[in-house]
């Protein structure tokens, strides 16, 4: 027997040894944790302990194809992927629990990473053909051998509804189709139907709304009980005329495969309460708000409504106390991070412009059109229940107009409207970007101006303070105004390349926080030991690289996620690549909704740093390569621009 042979024959005998041990620490790590008993005890089995030196090479792509499947039992792997076209090294780490090299076995090929002990490291080893038969028999080990981390994710997900369902109770899935919750066929009528003939039919149906359609059955109009009570306010109506004549035209439609989220986002954003079920033009259902949420228990329509029509500040915060049980809720529901947060953002939109026309009401009309504009989170519908204040003011001045004089006239308006955000929680801008500063309450022609200096002017210092207002929108008054500085943002920027290397360079400055050879790296001392920020260190690497490549592409969206897709779309970024970053922005987003949920619960601050240690070795794996993926972006980031 040889050396190797005698040392593959005692980590056979190890592992045989202490079957179940094995098999119980494997049950602390996924894939292994979800497969059956006979399917891991099958993998164990078949495994050999092997011993690696610190500095020893485990495999490498000169080995050939490879041969074995690793899971490491203890110690640390590093993973080497030598540089190819101009790329840097791309370095990781594999740690107790994780395994290697999924792809290079599913392709039959020699492994292009090389792995290395980064200390004296065990690693269970799992001969090529036991891994195929294992992978051809368990459904859990082939979903993650082909998937990998994305598969992991679906865990994540699945765990965190069952948390919020024990806290709520079961309940439907928000990504119900709309197909699974028409209860009824649709009642419809012609377009020359008198009125009170369709008004009887509605009463002798029971429902609330007509849908007025064609021969084909495709949507004209929509009649609703709302539409009865302007018509009898009215006094002047012929009930004998066509229900034409009173309908609501081009109703708001969704297709049957549309979800409950769809449906409900729709409702809560157009102020309407029923949709129509369209497939292929042809109508073939109708969704109303108590259809939906009759099943769904999360009346996000009718919290949204109560907040647009609260009628005094104090109404408006007692509403706002309701959002935490609707993003718990969401959650149970099957809501997705970035549902979510556009959720939250939608009733922070509908909170702002409630507060600016109360404060109007009390105040008085300026008589001056302004819009009212959002940046950072809230510009780009990522803002969760812990945010403060980033807005500003544009206001319509013509050439012959005195633009300061109308400034004063808005500047104590809009420090109104800043100080009751802060009561209802939109705490005040540390930095002071606010409407209610002069610098930031200005004309459209000043924001352009603005906006240029920022542009021509522009050093790696202020830089930092002023990305925020790159991504904007407006949530009240006219929009036009904010399209044409949009437009003018973009073009300008295109044009500097300047200006984009300074962006990359400032996207490059807050980095993952990942060791070069070891786990997360945590604050080391203060407050805020053993502690990273999910926001600043998690989420900015992928905000700051997205808002850099959008600008520089033309692209007007604003949320992270709706540039990535464009950029795709553009051929700018790869699809898997979007796809990867995508999964791993939504993972450290909804990790961090989930400690605002505890914190809240908890009668905590709410704060975005946590203890990685704190995390399950799931959660804990996937917010690491989470991270990983942020530091690919930024490494292709910096092979774009030369940095």
């Amino acid at each position: 027997m040889t050396r190797e042979q005698a040392f593959a024959e005692a980590g056979r005998t190890a592992v045989q040894q202490n079957i179940h041990g094995t098999m119980e620490f494997l049950r602390k790590y996924p894939p292994f944790a979800q497969m059956l008993d006979n399917h891991l005890s099958y993998l164990v089995e078949r495994c050999v302990l092997q011993f690696y030196c610190a500095g020893e090479t485990i495999l490498a792509p000169a080995d050939g194809p490879v041969q074995h499947f690793y899971i490491v039992k203890q110690g640390l792997v590093r993973g080497e992927r030598a540089p190819a076209d101009g790329e840097q090294q791309h370095t990781f780490e594999i740690s107790g629990g994780e395994c290697f090299p999924l792809a290079a076995l599913l392709g039959e090929r020699a492994t292009r990473t090389r792995h290395l002990a980064s200390e004296d490291t065990f690693c269970l080893q799992l001969p090529r053909e036991a891994f195929v038969r294992l992978f051809a028999e368990c459904t859990v080990f082939r979903d993650f051998a082909l998937r990998g981390v994305s598969s992991l994710l679906d865990h994540v997900n699945q765990q965190a509804q069952r948390d919020a369902v024990a806290h709520l109770g079961a309940s439907y899935s928000l990504d119900t189709p709309l197909a699974e919750l028409m209860a009824r066929t649709p009642v419809t009528c012609a377009s020359d139907t008198p009125l009170q003939a369709a008004v009887k039919t509605m009463h002798e149906q029971h429902v609330g709304s007509m849908l007025i359609t064609d021969d084909a059955q495709r949507p004209l109009g929509i009649f609703t009980l709302r539409d009865l009570r302007r018509v009898v306010a009215d006094g002047l109506a012929d009930f004998q005329q066509p229900i034409s004549q009173w309908m609501t035209p081009q109703p708001f439609a969704l297709p049957s495969s549309a979800s409950a989220f769809d449906a409900a986002m729709a409702m809560t954003e157009r102020h309407i309460a029923h949709i129509a079920v369209v497939d292929q033009q042809r109508l073939v259902g109708v969704l109303s708000e108590r259809d939906l949420f009759s099943l769904q228990r999360v009346d996000l329509v009718h919290l949204a409504r109560a907040i647009r029509h609260a009628a005094s500040f104090s109404a408006l915060q007692s509403l706002r106390g309701d959002i935490q049980r609707l993003v718990d809720s969401m959650l149970a529901h099957g809501a997705s991070s970035v549902q979510v947060t556009h959720l939250i953002t939608l009733l922070n939109d509908h909170s702002v412009a409630r507060v600016i026309e109360l404060v109007i009401a009390e105040l008085g009309d300026p008589g001056i059109a302004f819009t009212w504009l959002v940046f950072g989170s809230e510009g780009r519908c990522e803002q969760t229940l812990h945010t403060d204040q980033d807005n500003g003011m544009l206001f319509s001045c013509d050439a012959t107009d005195d633009s300061e004089a109308l400034r004063q006239r808005l500047l104590p308006i809009a420090q109104r409207i800043n100080q009751e955000l802060d009561h209802l929680g939109f705490t005040l801008c540390k930095g002071n970007i606010m409407a209610g500063n002069p610098e930031l309450c200005l004309s459209e022609h000043e924001w352009q101006q603005r906006f240029a200096r920022m542009i021509s002017s522009a050093t790696p210092e202020n830089l930092l303070g002023s990305s925020i207002y790159f991504d904007l929108r407006s949530v009240y008054g006219p929009t036009i105004g904010v399209e044409r500085l949009q437009q003018f943002l973009l073009s300008h920027i295109q044009s500097n390349t300047l200006f984009q290397r300074m962006l990359a360079e400032n996207a490059l400055r807050q980095r993952p926080p990942l060791g070069l050879f070891r786990d997360f790296v945590v604050a080391k001392s203060g407050a805020e030991k053993h502690t990273l920020d999910l926001k600043v260190q998690g989420l900015t690497p992928f905000v700051d690289a997205a808002r850099l490549l959008a600008l520089a592409n033309q692209i007007a969206v604003s949320s992270t996620l709706a540039r990535f897709a464009a950029l795709v779309e553009r051929g700018v970024v790869d699809s898997k690549d979007a796809d990867a970053f995508e999964e791993a922005y939504n993972f450290i987003q909804l990790t961090r909704l989930q400690l605002h949920q505890r914190q809240s619960r908890e009668g905590r601050p709410l704060s975005n740093r946590i203890d990685p240690d704190a995390l399950n070795p799931l959660d804990r794996r996937i917010l690491r390569e989470s991270f990983r993926q942020a530091q690919r972006l930024q490494a292709s980031l910096a092979l774009r621009y030369k940095l």
